[in-house]
């Protein structure tokens, strides 16, 4: 059964296809996390980080992506660049979809 978070992502997927990139990996995990989305824009390689918020009641999709969350995408990222035989371009994305399912994309969200 989908969870909540795997819908969010299957949509991210989706809309992102539609804008022209291409998935390459999803679910990428390492000792320090996890990265959604990898996908290929063009020559760049994209990390994606998707956040689903039903409410702001807590803050916004965006403001959940903490310093250690970005921390840990991005050691996790460097483990993915390290098995790719080659160099490519790469930049930090994030999907945010709110309760209405409206998404917003956020490209270059936090430099590495």
């Amino acid at each position: 059964m989908k969870t909540d978070g795997d819908r969010a992502e299957d949509a991210a997927a989706a809309w992102l296809a539609q804008q022209g990139l291409r998935l390459r990996d999803r679910n990428f995990r390492s000792r320090f996390g996890e990265i959604d989305l990898i996908c290929d824009d063009h020559g760049t390689l994209v990390f994606v980080e998707v956040r689903k918020r039903s409410s702001q009641r807590f803050g916004g999709a965006a403001e959940s992506i903490t310093a250690t969350k970005r921390n840990r995408l991005v050691a996790t990222a460097r483990i993915y660049l390290a098995s790719l035989k080659h160099d490519m371009p790469c930049r930090f994305d994030a999907v945010l979809i709110d309760g209405a399912g409206e998404i917003e994309w956020i490209r270059d969200a936090f430099g590495a």
